[in-house]
Protein backbone atom coordinates (compact mmCIF):
# COMPACT_ATOMS: atom_id res chain seq x y z
CA UNK A 1 0.00 0.00 0.00
CA UNK A 2 1.36 3.90 -0.66
CA UNK A 3 1.76 6.15 1.83
CA UNK A 4 -1.19 8.04 0.36
CA UNK A 5 -3.40 5.49 0.57
CA UNK A 6 -2.77 4.91 4.15
CA UNK A 7 -2.92 8.84 5.31
CA UNK A 8 -6.49 8.33 3.77
CA UNK A 9 -7.26 5.44 5.89
CA UNK A 10 -9.14 5.92 8.97
CA UNK A 11 -7.77 5.27 12.82
CA UNK A 12 -10.03 2.19 13.05
CA UNK A 13 -9.15 0.82 9.50
CA UNK A 14 -5.72 1.75 9.89
CA UNK A 15 -5.99 -0.34 12.99
CA UNK A 16 -7.58 -3.27 11.09
CA UNK A 17 -4.84 -3.20 8.97
CA UNK A 18 -2.19 -3.63 11.30
CA UNK A 19 -3.64 -6.53 13.30
CA UNK A 20 -3.44 -7.89 9.89
CA UNK A 21 0.13 -7.03 9.22
CA UNK A 22 0.73 -8.87 12.69
CA UNK A 23 -1.01 -12.06 11.67
CA UNK A 24 1.06 -11.99 8.24
CA UNK A 25 3.80 -11.27 10.16
CA UNK A 26 3.66 -14.67 12.74
CA UNK A 27 2.60 -16.57 9.63
CA UNK A 28 5.23 -15.72 7.39
CA UNK A 29 7.91 -16.06 10.51
CA UNK A 30 6.65 -19.70 10.83
CA UNK A 31 7.26 -20.56 7.32
CA UNK A 32 10.30 -19.01 6.96
CA UNK A 33 11.65 -21.36 9.51
CA UNK A 34 10.20 -24.34 8.10
CA UNK A 35 11.68 -23.77 4.41
CA UNK A 36 15.07 -22.76 6.42
CA UNK A 37 14.63 -26.06 8.63
CA UNK A 38 13.52 -27.94 5.42
CA UNK A 39 17.39 -26.34 3.47
CA UNK A 40 19.45 -27.45 6.35
CA UNK A 41 17.99 -31.08 6.69
CA UNK A 42 18.47 -31.17 3.28
CA UNK A 43 22.10 -30.29 3.05
CA UNK A 44 22.56 -32.33 6.03
CA UNK A 45 21.34 -35.37 4.52
CA UNK A 46 21.76 -35.14 1.08
CA UNK A 47 24.52 -32.54 0.53
CA UNK A 48 24.50 -29.27 -1.59
CA UNK A 49 21.73 -29.73 -4.30
CA UNK A 50 18.74 -28.46 -5.80
CA UNK A 51 16.21 -29.45 -3.14
CA UNK A 52 18.48 -27.28 -0.57
CA UNK A 53 18.36 -24.12 -2.61
CA UNK A 54 14.49 -24.52 -3.56
CA UNK A 55 12.89 -23.92 -0.38
CA UNK A 56 15.57 -20.45 -0.30
CA UNK A 57 13.69 -19.12 -3.35
CA UNK A 58 9.93 -19.17 -1.69
CA UNK A 59 12.31 -17.22 1.75
CA UNK A 60 12.88 -14.77 -0.52
CA UNK A 61 9.77 -14.18 -1.77
CA UNK A 62 8.09 -14.54 1.54
CA UNK A 63 10.53 -12.13 2.66
CA UNK A 64 9.92 -9.35 -0.49
CA UNK A 65 6.54 -9.69 0.09
CA UNK A 66 6.60 -8.69 3.51
CA UNK A 67 7.85 -5.40 2.77
CA UNK A 68 4.70 -3.43 1.30
CA UNK A 69 2.96 -3.66 5.28
CA UNK A 70 6.70 -1.66 6.86
CA UNK A 71 4.11 1.38 5.55
CA UNK A 72 1.30 0.73 7.70
CA UNK A 73 3.34 0.57 11.13
CA UNK A 74 5.21 3.96 9.83
CA UNK A 75 1.57 5.20 9.73
CA UNK A 76 0.56 4.03 13.22
CA UNK A 77 3.65 5.43 14.75
CA UNK A 78 2.93 8.54 12.99
CA UNK A 79 -0.34 8.88 14.24
CA UNK A 80 0.26 8.21 17.92
CA UNK A 81 -2.44 5.26 17.96
CA UNK A 82 -0.70 3.38 20.18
Amino acid sequence: MSESELAKLSNDELLAKEKKARTYYLVNAGLIGAFIGVAMYSAIKNGWGFFTFFPLFFVFILVKSGQEYKGIEREVKQRNLK
